[in-house]
């Protein structure tokens, strides 16, 4: 049983491994241009990527917050990935000073304990963070005064709550993230908002009723696609060559309704 422990643990360790990797050739690879920056809060600091596109014109941000396990290789290339399609991407550490020894993501022993780190989170901390990420994104010398928030899977809990909070996003992208049923914040949501699901991803997809529900009741601009096949996450998995086919095709075909949203904003 031990042994079987040992090699289970040493494949997962090489599949996450890999993951990695392929996000970091993707950084790598890019001709974009990206840089580490430090938004500030007043005293409080925000360590957050930015990608900047081969543009000739000002252009439309995006927020891109990440998944429950901190700001990784992979969120950082989904950034490049926003760039190379015409806009400006910030990926926000929202575990930047966590504490006194986790001044941010990658300064966790591991993925768990970034994790577990996130769910300890003052929510009304990560507003506030992520306001600042918006002022300062916004105002750019390259940027047009728009933006978009998107997250993945805790992060697209997020991009909708955020879509609560915020006044003059354009647009907010969930990413397999559940929504709040809070009545009050539905009411304050100003900016369309945008889902993306997998077929095989019931935990999240059996909210989206009373989702719709309450946007449809306060009569706020609610639009989404399932796609059949893909499981939780596919945006990251299908990103992989060696993903399913059912998750490569739905990061895909997500892309092409990403690309279409924010063309048209």
């Amino acid at each position: 049983m031990k042994t079987l422990i040992t090699v289970f643990a040493v494949l997962l360790l090489a599949d996450v491994s890999s993951a990695q990797e392929y996000a970091l050739q993707q950084l790598e690879e890019s001709p974009r241009h990206q840089e580490w920056v430090r938004v500030q809060d007043g005293e409080r600091t925000i360590h957050s990527f930015v990608v900047y596109p081969e543009v000739s014109e000002n252009a439309l941000a995006v927020i891109v917050i990440h998944e429950n396990r901190g700001l990784t290789d992979w969120v950082r290339s989904f950034a490049d990935q926003v760039a190379e399609a015409g806009y400006i991407a910030i990926a926000p550490d929202l575990l930047s000073e966590f504490d006194n020894e986790h001044a941010r993501t990658s300064d966790f022993a591991n993925s768990d304990d970034a994790r577990d780190a996130l769910y300890r989170l003052d929510p009304g901390r990560i507003t506030l963070d992520l306001m600042a990420v918006q002022r300062y994104i916004s105002s750019v010398p390259s940027a047009d005064g728009r933006v978009v928030v998107s997250g993945f899977c805790w992060g697209g809990s997020q991009s909708f709550l955020y879509a609560t909070n915020a006044e003059g996003l354009s647009a907010a992208l969930v990413f397999y993230g559940s929504a709040t049923n809070d009545e009050a914040r539905i009411g304050n949501i100003e900016a369309p908002v945008y889902g993306f699901y997998g077929g095989n991803d019931q935990r999240i997809n059996a909210t989206i009723p009373e989702t719709e529900h309450l946007m449809d009741r306060f009569d706020k601009e609610f639009e989404y696609r399932i796609y059949d096949g893909a499981g939780h996450g596919y945006m990251r998995t299908g990103d992989d060559p060696d993903g399913s086919g059912e998750n490569i095709m739905a990061r895909n075909q997500s892309w092409e309704w990403i690309r279409e949203i924010l063309g048209d904003l």
